[in-house]
């Protein structure tokens, strides 16, 4: 259910499960995802087909979330992120779909990029501007282009 206190302005949602609680701003597109309760959903955002986003989550405005991306509870996805699917687009032809998890409590900072077929760990956090290419461990923190860890947390 759309933000109660007013309805978002120019957004496309169609299909879309939302639980109760939850907020969801101006020019938002969501297609046939799931979105979990007490979530914040801030403008700009795209989220595709199939997706699943938890419970109290938040995602910050201009954020891509592609289908194959599964984000649990808790989690944090700061302005500029994006997610990606197929690691060789093709503007026509053949695509491989490689799925994508954010763990519980995990937390992305801004414009960074991740790039499909990877875990980000429970209570990880992703430092801003990287670019995550591997699975990233649980209470780790990584961060550059390609994110590396730079401590356990």
């Amino acid at each position: 259910m759309p933000n109660p206190q007013k309805e978002p302005k120019y957004a496309m949602i169609s299909g879309a499960h939302i639980g109760e609680g939850t907020k969801i701003f101006d020019q938002v597109n969501l297609f046939k995802c799931k979105v979990g309760k007490n979530s914040k959903i801030d403008s700009y955002v795209y989220i595709e087909e199939g997706v699943v986003i938890g419970d109290n989550c938040k995602v910050r405005p201009f954020v891509f979330i592609p289908t194959g991306v599964t984000i649990e509870d808790n989690v944090f996805i700061g302005p500029n992120v994006a997610f990606t699917n197929d690691k060789h687009p093709r503007a026509q032809g053949e695509w491989q779909l490689l799925p994508t998890t954010v763990k519980k409590g995990a937390s992305i900072g801004a414009n960074s990029v991740i790039i499909p077929g990877v875990t980000i760990g429970e209570e990880a956090m992703v430092g801003a501007g990287s670019v995550v290419t591997k699975d990233v461990p649980h209470r780790t923190l990584v961060a550059g282009n390609p994110a590396r860890i730079i401590r356990r947390l």
